[in-house]
């Protein structure tokens, strides 16, 4: 494995722990797609520092039990801002 995708593997769980980001936070604060911070922290780090992998794993876990939550809030949201649920955007 090249050493910058290490280090962006490293950085990624960090800032994952460090802040409870979601995978979406993640991947737009570091410019790469969802799918590669998931495999960041579920394949790669676990080869590279399976300590480090198995904490951020848990804040992902947690920020996925939560997301329907999240969902519900920014519906809201929308809706008290006066979006109809008829208007186009």
């Amino acid at each position: 494995m090249k050493t910058y995708i290490e280090e962006r593997a490293v950085e990624v769980a960090n800032f994952i722990i460090n802040s409870n980001a979601t995978v979406r936070e993640t991947a737009k604060k570091f410019g790469i797609s969802k799918s590669t911070v998931h495999k960041d922290v579920t394949e790669r780090l676990v080869k590279i520092n399976p300590k480090l992998a198995g904490e951020a794993r848990r804040v992902l876990e947690v920020n996925k039990s939560e997301r329907h939550i999240r969902g519900g809030l920014a519906t809201k949201e929308k809706y008290l801002q006066g979006h109809s649920p008829l208007q186009k955007y």
